[in-house]
């Protein structure tokens, strides 16, 4: 079983539970607790992380396998 496990929401972002550590692009480290969401759509106000602004403005519902 993984530590980590980040799920592909249907319509939605990107859900992130386990240990890990986020950065941005210098390094610096953004505070998060052990399960949090990440933007998928680009509409948030508070990048990297979903505020939910998605809702009924964002298709995307990939499954594994599916790759091209």
């Amino acid at each position: 079983m993984a530590d980590v496990t980040i799920k592909v929401n249907d319509n939605g972002s990107l859900r992130i539970s386990g240990n890990v550590e986020l950065v941005d692009a210098e390094g610096n480290r953004f505070e998060v607790k052990e399960s949090f969401s990440l933007c998928r759509c680009g509409l948030s106000q508070n990048k990297p992380f979903c505020d939910g602004s998605h809702k009924g403005k964002f298709e995307s519902a990939p499954r594994a396998g599916q790759q091209k």
